[in-house]
This record gives structure tokens, C-alpha cells and sequence, in this order.
């Protein structure tokens, strides 16, 4: 099974960034996230035995309760820079509290030998990846940062989370599909 945790996304949210999305996706021929998959990692578990999950399920019930997160979604970049670009996201602003969650469920995580996190947490909802097709040369961006560059500044939204999720990630008919496997209050 592979396995992480996350934030969902309040459906008006998810409907602006899909609005983004359409429009954006002319400009680029990219690998461009399906707005009802976007969500806010807090932990990529990988892969993890079925015959284990209650265990972790346990685990991450377990986990200091950081209360209701506020959650802003605002602003769009590239990693890991926007010169030779991989991913292009938009940001997600959130309080110490989203880092703490995070910080939490990598602990919890660890001590059922899941290797730990190794770079900082950088909360971001993944809209495209930039992958060469073919072995050929990476695409073109120029339309793209034009179209960006066009977009009104305005925030996404803001909401206020009050959960977190344990999804599995399968990979069917050449896309991801998630699953909710348990849901954990933040208070």
C-alpha cells in the first residue's frame, strides 16, 4: 500500500484552483494535477504492509492534537526554482501549527521505522509537473509565465482546517487516485 497524510480541500478552494487549472493548461503541455486530487501533504508515508495499517492508524490517532489550523491558499511558484522548474504549485500559508502537524506525524511515523523527513516542510499544492515527454528536451514555459504573469493576485481562499486524513495512493488508467483510509480531529 502507499500511504500518506494530508489536509483536504473545502470544495470552493478546490473549484478556484480548477478554474486556474483550465486556464492555465493551454498554455503548457504539462502533467496538470486534477483539482479533486489536490490536498495538503503532511506526510509522504511510501510504501507500508496492509497487515500493519491498524498499527499506524493507532499511531497517528496518537498524535498531540495542534487544534484548528487556518489555512490560506495563495500564490503560485516552481520547485525547486524557476529556472529549471519540476513542479509548479500554489503555496499554501498556514500557521505554526500546519508545521507542527507535519512535524508530529514525521515523529509518529519514525517510530514505526518510516524514514524521517529530510528536508524542511514545504506546504504546496502540486498544479503541473514538468517532465520532458519522450526523453525529449523539457517544455517550453514561455506561455505559460505569460499566462501566469496575466492571473489576477488574489488568494484562492482561506478556510480553517479541523482534520487530517490517512489516504492511499493507487495508480490506475495512467492517473493517481486517492482514498480516504481514516480521518484524525485536530482537536
Amino acid at each position: 500500500m502507499r500511504l500518506f497524510t494530508g489536509i483536504d480541500l473545502p470544495a470552493d478552494i478546490e473549484a478556484a484552483l480548477a478554474g486556474t487549472i483550465d486556464q492555465l493548461r493551454p498554455a503548457a503541455r504539462l502533467r496538470w494535477s486534477k483539482a479533486a486530487n489536490l490536498h495538503i501533504t503532511t506526510k509522504f508515508i511510501g510504501e507500508w504492509p496492509e497487515g500493519r495499517l491498524e498499527e499506524l492508524k493507532a499511531a497517528l490517532a496518537l498524535i498531540a492534537k495542534p487544534g484548528i489550523i487556518p489555512i490560506e491558499i495563495r500564490g503560485l511558484g516552481w520547485f525547486p526554482n524557476p529556472h529549471q522548474p519540476r513542479v509548479f504549485w500554489a503555496a499554501v500559508h498556514g500557521a505554526q501549527s500546519l508545521r507542527d502537524l507535519a512535524n508530529a506525524t514525521d515523529s509518529a511515523c519514525a517510530g514505526l521505522g518510516i524514514a524521517r523527513e529530510t528536508k524542511p516542510y514545504t506546504p504546496h499544492l502540486t498544479l503541473a509537473r514538468i517532465e520532458p515527454r519522450g526523453g525529449g528536451p523539457a517544455p517550453d514555459l514561455g506561455a505559460l509565465r505569460r499566462a501566469i504573469a496575466g492571473l489576477p493576485v488574489a488568494p484562492f481562499g482561506r478556510f480553517e482546517a479541523g482534520r487530517f486524513h490517512l489516504y492511499l495512493s493507487e495508480q490506475r488508467d495512467g492517473a493517481s487516485h486517492y482514498t480516504r483510509l481514516a480521518g484524525f480531529p485536530l482537536e
